[in-house]
């Protein structure tokens, strides 16, 4: 172990070939589909590079970043890969896509006609998707538009890449919306009866093969993750995360813990105080007070709870459970790990995984291990 290693404030691992193994096992609920790889927000914050190279070698080919700046890391950690930008044809900026091979998701009028006039100024039709809006009310085409989308597409003769749109209420497997969104896109379908179609991510390709049509764009799940609500989570673990108590102390009866008093101890109790804080991504919301239970977090296999107020740097957690053989300074406390997940953090403070994993910018020491990357 490296100096900064050893006196770090934690210790992140990230499991890539449990990466690739979740990517594996997603791609066979879908035999003779394509399955790409959503690896925006630098890889639900694992990494853009480590995480998009995993996945390349375990079979990946489509990949989903956000914004341009996202595509040219990917670009240039993976030469050959097809590569979508989410949030569509920045202005301006179709000399980029196009020198860099990156294929904008075209959500409006303006976009589709910027795309349009570049490809005719340069004479090549470059590639590119068109994104419909189906209920999510966030980006996309309006149902209203998709005649006018499709007379555009046969006066230009321009053959998009792929259709898409986005489910909202996928995570709910029997939402009503979920039929109304596919009924609608099976709709736009039949507008355009020769281009691919796309429309599962994580959720809609796990509850329903007929979300699936010719390429899925999973997600959370790829980074173990739970996609459906309700439903036990298949997919693996990929994040550990450690951190090590700085003092362990006594506690009396009717003493508060932490910001606010909003924790009064109802017992003498053991409190060990622990290297973590918001700064860490570690969320505020996870905190606990008398009336409200926060984040347990593991200690040796045992979970012990949060005590009041999660602030900047440091927890509170309560290890009068351990008796006399209770946890000591520089021991490590699991964060995230066998017997914590993100899912349980994340129920924990009250949001979803995807926030727990972004979060994790932290002040760790950031280890990689599993497939060997150039």
């Amino acid at each position: 172990m490296d100096q900064l290693a050893a006196i770090s404030s934690g210790h992140l691992r990230i499991d890539l070939d449990a990466i690739g193994r979740n990517w594996s096992a997603l791609d066979k609920i879908s035999p003779g589909t394509l399955t790409g790889a959503v690896v925006k927000a630098n890889g639900y914050g694992l990494g853009l590079e480590p995480v998009a190279k995993a996945l390349a070698k375990a079979g990946a080919q489509f990949f989903f970043v956000a914004n341009p700046e996202e595509g040219l890391v990917l670009r240039k950690a993976l030469p050959n890969a097809h590569i979508f930008i989410l949030g569509g044809l920045w202005p301006g900026a179709s000399d980029l896509y196009a020198a860099q091979r990156m294929m904008p998701m075209l959500h409006s009028m303006a976009m589709l006609d910027e795309w349009l006039n570049f490809c005719v100024q340069r004479g090549e039709a470059y590639p590119a998707a068109l994104n419909f809006d189906t209920g999510m009310n966030r980006l996309g085409f309006r149902m209203s538009d998709v005649n006018w989308v499709r007379q555009q597409m046969q006066r230009s003769g321009y053959q998009p890449q792929v259709i898409m749109s986005h489910l909202c209420c996928a995570d709910q497997q029997n939402h009503e919306k979920n039929r109304t969104q596919l009924a609608l896109f099976q709709s736009i379908m039949a507008h355009f009866p020769d281009t691919p179609a796309s429309l599962a991510n994580s959720a809609g390709l796990m509850a329903n093969k007929a979300n699936h049509f010719q390429l899925v764009r999973p997600g959370i799940a790829l980074y173990g993750g739970r996609a459906i609500a309700g439903r036990k989570n298949p997919l693996t673990q990929v994040v550990s995360l450690e951190v090590p108590i700085l003092q362990v102390r006594d506690g009396k009866t009717g003493e508060t813990v932490g910001y606010g008093a909003e924790y009064t101890l109802q017992r003498d109790s053991r409190i060990a105080i622990i290297s973590l804080g918001y700064a860490d991504g570690f969320l505020r919301s996870a905190s606990s007070s008398n009336s409200h239970q926060g984040a347990r977090l593991a200690i040796n296999g045992h979970l012990v709870p949060v005590l009041g107020k999660v602030s900047m740097d440091l927890v509170a957690l309560d290890v009068t459970g351990f008796g006399h053989n209770g946890p000591v300074p520089g021991e490590m406390v699991e964060v995230l790990g066998p017997n914590v997940t993100i899912d349980d953090l994340a129920d924990a403070a009250g949001t979803i995984g995807y926030e727990i994993l972004t979060s994790l910018k932290g002040r760790y020491n950031r280890t990689y291990f599993g497939i060997e990357l150039e």
